[in-house]
């Protein structure tokens, strides 16, 4: 135990963390298992959905132990029947703003629920009647957007969304709008995403808890290009449209794409974060007009398929004869950051080595 490590006792089992952890830094060091919606690592903790209430003794009310500090000494209950008996009357309340299905857990939109997987877990308490909440008025302009599709009424205003989008992207495109329960997630004046710093990145669906943020083109378009679905599969994958290498999750219906997801923050060098190209250009993959073989320009002028053989004969006939007539720098080689590091290299050795220029250039500059 070093100076700065603190001793506390969480359900009887003592562990050691390092000062200006929070109770639940704590129980994650012991594996212990606390639910959260509004918790994030990226961003501050804020302790709004109060699903991560603990009971520290000698305190007279439970406490959320995503922002509540641990202390020397401190001992800590994750479960007892006032903790269960909170959490089930607080799912309660969440269920009964939620449209259900026909197994009574909160309608999927294909994003992982982690509401449905609580209310699984810990159960409810009694049965509650909806609160008929006015909600802020919503303008057609908000739908006009072609990536993010938002439903209030999944919504559970943790307000995780809105924290990311101001705390790691930083720019601040959403908020809470509203008032007490009307109050939901917009934009300024309700405009469209595509009018406000929004930059489509996609974070807010990544972080929210029960799908209220969706991807549009996977629940409007996509699922009809393979009916029926086959079964989804997921594979991890290096982003490849720049040299930053960011890594993503592919999930495939057969042998379609039909979303991708950024990984576990932590994890991965882009701590799960994606850009609008990583987390949405992938329908290119599919596209009726993707080019899957070379070709080449006959006499008439038209571009007709050919194989790789007589392509780069083509290619390398063309560049010899600019070379004669012209000389070595009159010759350009210009790379991808689409391309491999290795790919990249052999570009700039066959411009150095082959035909003796330095003009070579990748747009990554790598």
């Amino acid at each position: 135990m070093s100076d700065n490590d603190i001793k506390l006792e969480i359900d009887g089992r003592e562990v050691e963390v390092p000062a200006g952890s929070t109770v639940l830094d704590a129980a994650r060091k012991l594996d212990i298992e606390i639910p959260t919606l509004c918790m994030d690592d990226r961003v501050d903790p804020a302790g709004c959905c109060r699903m991560c209430l603990v009971e520290v003794e000698g305190q007279r009310r439970l406490h959320p132990s995503c922002a509540y500090p641990a202390a020397e000494g401190q001992k800590v209950a994750t479960h007892n029947d006032r903790i269960d008996r909170h959490r089930k009357g607080l799912l309660s309340l969440y269920k009964a703003d939620h449209e259900l299905d026909q197994h009574g857990r909160p309608v999927s939109r294909g994003v992982h629920n982690r509401l449905a997987d609580y209310l699984d877990t810990y159960g409810t308490g009694p049965a509650l009647t909806p609160v008929d909440a006015p909600r802020v008025a919503r303008s057609e302009s908000l739908e006009t957007n072609p990536y993010i599709q938002f439903d209030p009424e999944s919504c559970v205003v943790c307000g995780l969304c809105v924290r990311y989008c101001d705390e790691v992207e930083a720019v601040s495109a959403i908020s809470l709008v509203g008032r007490g329960s009307g109050t939901t997630i917009g934009t300024a004046d309700q405009r469209s995403l595509l009018d406000t710093s929004c930059e489509l990145c996609g974070g807010c669906i990544a972080v929210c808890p029960t799908g209220a943020m969706t991807e549009k083109p996977s629940v409007t378009r996509l699922p009809q290009l393979q009916p029926p679905k086959a079964p989804t599969s997921k594979v991890r994958t290096t982003c490849n449209f720049c040299g930053v290498g960011c890594q993503l999750d592919l999930h495939t219906e057969g042998d379609q794409v039909v979303r991708v997801t950024s990984p576990k923050p932590g994890t991965t060098l882009n701590d799960g974060n994606l850009c609008v190209k990583g987390r949405f250009s992938y329908e290119f993959i599919h596209h009726d007009e993707r080019l899957t073989q070379p070709l080449v320009r006959g006499e008439d002028g038209q571009l007709h398929p050919t194989t790789w053989e007589v392509a780069i004969q083509r290619v390398a006939d063309g560049l010899r004869q600019v070379e004669a007539r012209h000389g070595t720098d009159a010759l350009g080689f210009v790379s991808s950051s689409r391309c491999t590091g290795e790919e990249n290299y052999l570009m700039q050795k066959l411009s150095r080595a082959a035909f003796g220029t330095n003009n070579c250039h990748q747009c990554a500059a790598t």
